[in-house]
């Protein structure tokens, strides 16, 4: 049996305790928030590829999020937070992160020669030039769209592409009683719809809440990390459509190096409170196959702050059952055997 410094350490390899020999390298997503839109490519991407049916348009009276959480029909879920704070360093653009459409649009004289001046001026072609500047969005001849910085509201979004985390030590693959769940070469884990009996062992079993049972179908569904991509050398669909590359795929060892140097990247420009959520492969799951970059508390995104597979004691408890068993038998024998070996009548 695989021990547990294998099982939750850094050496893990859930391919290779799966039986996968000489298998690729781990792959998984990290996703960095803070260059998320909420444009939801990303959803529609997952669905259109693997065939998820839509669940209609609820807007669940929580702001734009249509989709309310993971589910058998929401494979990727673009959770909208609304806070009330400012927008602060983030808004300055440091380190590459969007500035949005809430910037002025304008340009300056060094950028392209061109004249300058504020919006107003810009607009009309005025400014320390004859030539008007070529403005992108916003346009201001639009109603509004010159307000500036100091009449903007003292609010921020945060916007997360939710998914499975295909955690190295996955709950629901050791619940499944029928071999539905599956670990990949790959290091993800998959559902084969052919063969879930739809008991819902899974849904219990998962940490994160994200496995769940079709309604009229009854079988357990989730991401699949896009098993049938990864098996032709393709990414999964929700990364190839991500504009922003808010959502990364690669090795995972090669993604925890990227989202180190991330996050020290966002500590120096500021953002003090940047942290990553599913990269510790010393955590109560072993570390997630997708794992993020966050803005704010676990639970504010809808993440659990220290998530612990269920199935994470089973040895120790199979361990502590099988010798409560020994000296249960061993009792009963002392019982009814005589110490020169007849059994008491």
């Amino acid at each position: 049996m695989t021990d547990q410094h294998s099982l939750y350490g850094p050496l893990a390899d859930p391919a290779g305790d799966a039986g996968h020999r000489e298998h690729p390298p781990r792959v998984g997503f990290f996703t960095d928030t803070s260059v998320c839109i909420g444009c939801k490519a990303c959803e529609v991407a997952c669905k259109e590829w693997n065939d998820v049916p839509g669940a209609g348009l609820d807007l669940l009276g929580m702001s734009f999020d249509n989709t309310g959480a993971l589910g058998a029909d929401a494979w990727r879920h673009v959770a909208f937070i609304e806070q009330d704070r400012p927008p602060g360093v983030q808004d300055a653009g440091p380190a590459g992160l969007p500035t949005g459409p809430s910037r002025t649009g304008h340009t300056t004289g060094a950028d392209t020669g061109r004249a300058t001046g504020t919006p107003d001026e810009a607009a009309r072609g005025g400014g320390q030039g004859a030539a008007p500047v070529d403005l992108p969005f916003p346009s201001f001849d639009l109603p509004g769209a010159a307000t500036g910085a100091e009449t903007r509201t003292d609010f921020r979004w945060l916007m997360s592409s939710d998914v499975c985390k295909h955690c190295t030590h996955a709950g629901c693959l050791d619940v499944c009683p029928t071999g539905a769940l599956f670990r990949t070469e790959f290091g993800s884990v998959v559902v084969q719809p052919d063969i879930c009996n739809g008991c819902g062992y899974c849904v219990s079993g998962c940490p994160y809440g994200v496995i769940d049972r079709r309604p009229g179908d009854g079988r357990a569904w989730k991401c699949t990390l896009c098993y049938d991509r990864l098996r032709g050398g393709l990414e999964p669909a929700c990364a190839k459509a991500c504009p922003t590359d808010s959502i990364q795929f690669g090795p995972l060892d090669e993604l925890r190096e990227r989202a180190d140097r991330r996050l020290q990247q966002l500590h120096e420009a500021g953002v003090e409170e940047a942290r990553l959520y599913g990269r510790d492969p010393g955590d109560g799951v072993g570390g997630d196959g997708a794992f993020f970059l966050l803005l704010d508390e676990p639970e504010v995104y809808g993440l659990p702050p220290d998530p612990v597979v269920p199935t994470r004691d089973l040895p120790s408890m199979w361990k502590y059952a099988s010798l409560a068993a020994s000296a249960l038998l061993a009792a009963a024998a002392a019982v009814f055997v005589t110490p020169d070996g007849k059994v008491r009548r």
